[in-house]
Parts: C-alpha cells; sequence; structure tokens
C-alpha cells in the first residue's frame, strides 16, 4: 500500500469510530431517558393543590417520591457508564485495526526481505573470502568479480520484487526461462554448496521451456528449495534440480539425500515459523519453503513434498507453462 493508501484507510477508520461514538452515545442517552420518564410516570400520583388554578380554579399537581426514583437514577447512571465504556472499548478497537494491520505487514515483510536476502548475502560473503584467497595468491579475479556483480544485482532484484509486492504494485505478468531461473538458481547457491560438500546438479528441461512468472520469482523460488537441499543434504552427497513438462505445467523437482521429513511435517513445513525436527546446518527460521508456497499460489502453481524417506526428499513445483 502507498502512503496515500494509509492515509484513506486511517480517515476512514476516525470516521467510522466517530460514527460508532456518537450513535452509540445517542442510543444510550435516549434509552436512558425514555426509561427514566417511563419509571417517573409509573411513579407519580396525583395531588389536590391547596391554591387555584388559573382563574382561581382548583388544579392537581403530579407527585413523585425521591426515595422510589433515586434507585432507578442511580441504576441508570451506571449503566449509562457501562454502555459508554463498552462503547469507546469497541471503538479503540476499531480505531487501531488498521495500525495492527500495518505493522503486521510491517513484521512481515521485513522477515521475508531478512530470509529472502539471507541465502544471496552468504554466498556474496563466500565469494569476498574466494576473491580475498585468490587475491592472495596472485590469481585473476575476473570471474569472481562477475559472480559477485551477479550476486548484488539479484540481491536488489529481490529487494525491488518484495518492495512492489509490499506496495501491491507486483505484477502479476511475465514469463521466465526455467532453465536460466535453475541455474541461477545453483548460482547463488554454489558457494554454500561447495562449503558444505554437497554437489548441484540442474537439468533446465526442454530448450526454451518457459513458466508463467516472472523470471525474479522464479530465481527466488528455487533459490529457497534448493538451499533447503543444501541445508539438510549430507557431505559427499548430490541436490538435484530438474525440470519436466506435464501438459500446460512445468514440474520442477528438487531431490537432496537427506534423512526426510517425519508425516507429521509434510504440510506444516510450509507453514510460516514451521520446522521440522531437523534443523540443518544453518539455523533456519521456518520461512523459505511458507515463501514458496506464497508465490507459487499467487502464481496458479503448487508446491508439495512428492516424496520422502530415510534416504532423501524430493519437493514437487508445479507451475503454469507459458508459451
Amino acid at each position: 500500500m502507498t502512503a496515500a493508501d494509509d492515509r484513506r484507510v486511517v480517515r476512514r477508520a476516525a470516521a467510522r469510530v466517530g460514527l460508532l461514538v456518537g450513535g452509540g452515545s445517542a442510543i444510550a442517552l435516549t434509552a436512558g431517558v425514555g426509561i427514566l420518564v417511563a419509571v417517573l410516570l409509573s411513579n407519580a400520583r396525583r395531588e389536590a393543590a391547596h391554591h387555584g388554578g388559573p382563574g382561581g380554579l382548583p388544579g392537581d399537581r403530579v407527585v413523585v417520591d425521591f426515595d422510589d426514583v433515586l434507585p432507578w437514577v442511580l441504576g441508570l447512571g451506571l449503566l449509562g457508564v457501562a454502555v459508554m465504556g463498552l462503547v469507546g472499548w469497541a471503538a479503540s478497537r476499531w480505531s487501531v485495526r488498521p495500525l495492527d494491520d500495518a505493522l503486521r505487514r510491517q513484521r512481515a515483510f521485513v522477515s521475508d526481505a531478512s530470509h529472502e536476502l539471507r541465502t544471496p548475502l552468504t554466498a556474496l560473503s563466500s565469494r569476498v573470502q574466494i576473491a580475498q584467497r585468490r587475491l592472495a595468491r596472485g590469481e585473476p579475479l575476473d570471474d569472481t568479480l562477475d559472480r559477485l556483480r551477479g550476486d548484488a544485482d539479484l540481491m536488489d532484484d529481490i529487494l525491488t520484487d518484495m518492495l512492489l509486492s509490499a506496495e501491491g504494485a507486483a505484477s502479476a505478468d511475465g514469463t521466465a526461462v526455467v532453465a536460466e531461473g535453475l541455474e541461477a538458481a545453483a548460482t547463488v547457491v554454489g558457494p554454500l554448496a561447495a562449503e558444505a560438500g554437497v554437489a548441484i546438479v540442474v537439468d533446465g528441461g526442454p530448450a526454451g521451456l518457459r513458466a508463467g512468472l516472472p523470471p525474479v520469482t522464479l530465481t527466488r523460488v528455487c533459490t529457497a528449495l534448493i538451499d533447503n537441499a543444501v541445508s539438510h543434504a549430507p557431505s559427499g552427497s548430490t541436490v538435484r534440480m530438474t525440470a519436466r513438462v506435464e501438459g500446460g505445467t512445468v514440474e520442477i523437482r528438487v531431490a537432496d539425500a537427506g534423512g526426510g521429513i517425519r508425516p507429521e511435517d509434510r504440510e506444516r513445513i510450509f507453514e510460516r515459523f514451521a520446522r521440522g525436527a531437523e534443523s540443518g546446518r544453518r539455523r533456519g527460521f521456518g520461512l523459505g519453503l511458507a515463501l514458496v508456497r506464497e508465490a507459487a499460489t499467487r502464481h496458479g502453481g503448487t508446491i508439495a513434498v512428492e516424496s520422502t524417506s530415510p534416504g532423501g526428499t524430493v519437493f514437487l513445483l508445479r507451475l503454469p507453462r507459458a508459451r
């Protein structure tokens, strides 16, 4: 949402609160006066006046016993205070709801951005160390610097995509070449995989195969899947990412040789801040797979655990095929 949208939300909330307080006050006051009048009339009696009315004629007067009416006055006063307190409580909850929504969106953005940038930033740090070692040995740095620039560009693209999504301006249109997205993700996670002693093998499927989502989103999703697989794969094993076509759907599978997922965790791991029993080499925050599901769903796809066992796990990402 933009700043103008936020201001409109606040103004509408203020108007609703004003209507609620004003309407509640009017109803409570009208009801209280009506009840009080009814009580007065029911307890009143007529007595003959000692002096004549207009023109010297005898007249009557209405008398109300104060002791009979006082409990009603006090009771209605306390009831009015309680009703207005309830109205104020409801109005305060209503008034802070936009602020609660804004804080929730802000927390979600901060956690999502932190997670999405974590892997590229870690890879960037690894490449800096590689560059330092090559520099110390007097080796050429051109290739390493190119990869550093690529990592920085990817981080910029990810942050831009997330900012646009937070403002509601991100486009759901666009297509991505599947092989390029898989290769880009493998390149990002490559330094982390090398440190863990895990190999990454990519098969991008048929030449020119395209998926119906923006390139940066495909790279983000595949990066999260490969990073998750590498973090749970034992040293000396291989993580495989393959793409295939099934009708109008692109199927991307990521397979690792980790310890598998418990049956009760197969769906829970796609929830925010949920983690399985095995935490992997690096501490996870339970966001990666949740963000994959959100992105896949937003673009008409799905993500699921296709198979899992003590010998490894296969995640299956289905995305609409683009022509």
